[in-house]
């Protein structure tokens, strides 16, 4: 059967296919808005993907996004280091951030354990966590996993993991839809859900 489009139309539409939460129809209409815009602006947005990549990297203390070794809140000598927010990806990180309610630093895992993909405590920065306790002097952990399957057995597992360092453990409370992310939540509902945190017994 012949391809419906010419091979770069289907090669854009494949490549844009892969991107999360984009599925076959997303990614064709993406295409054609993309195929129609001038080439400046395809250009410019070209050259945001390429230098995104090259300048961006991982913090070396919390694995948020940074330019530099680390990222602007590790830099920031204000932020309390004794109190420590646990979230999965760092876009979290910005949601948490416009509350104003948090001012403790982070830790990014990368991602959430789910063991029908494969992905366990191995697979996230789990063993960069629990090495920042001690030299830290960490009084407590905060995990603000999503509010899902994944996100409860990951802060289950870190609650457990924890309990030999005599840290406080807590968890973000109600107010977070079950089954819902971060990144969605409004402002006021992630903050009541930081005031109203709760401890952790594993």
């Amino acid at each position: 059967m012949a391809a419906v489009y010419t091979q770069p139309v289907q090669a854009l539409i494949d490549e844009l296919g892969r991107l999360p939460g984009i599925g076959p129809k997303s990614a064709q209409r993406i295409a054609f808005h993309l195929l129609k815009l001038p080439n400046d602006d395809v250009a410019r947005l070209a050259i945001a993907i390429t230098e995104a990549k090259a300048k961006v990297r991982f913090c070396s203390r919390c694995w948020n996004v940074a330019e530099g070794e680390l990222c602007p809140i590790c830099l920031d000598d204000r932020r309390d280091s004794t109190v420590l927010c646990v979230v999965e990806e760092s876009r979290d990180i910005v949601a948490i951030e416009k509350t104003g309610e948090f001012r403790g630093r982070y830790h990014v895992l990368l991602g959430a354990m789910s063991p029908l993909e494969g992905i366990g405590p191995e697979q996230l920065k789990m063993k960069e966590l629990f090495a920042r306790i001690e030299p830290e002097d960490v009084q407590e952990v905060i995990l603000c996993t999503n509010p899902n399957t994944e996100g409860e057995v990951t802060a289950m597992y870190i609650a457990r993991m924890m309990k030999p360092f005599g840290v406080r453990v807590t968890r973000i409370a109600s107010g977070l839809p079950v089954g819902g992310d971060l990144e969605y939540a409004d402002e006021l509902t992630l903050g009541r859900a930081l005031e109203g945190r709760r401890d952790v017994t594993a």
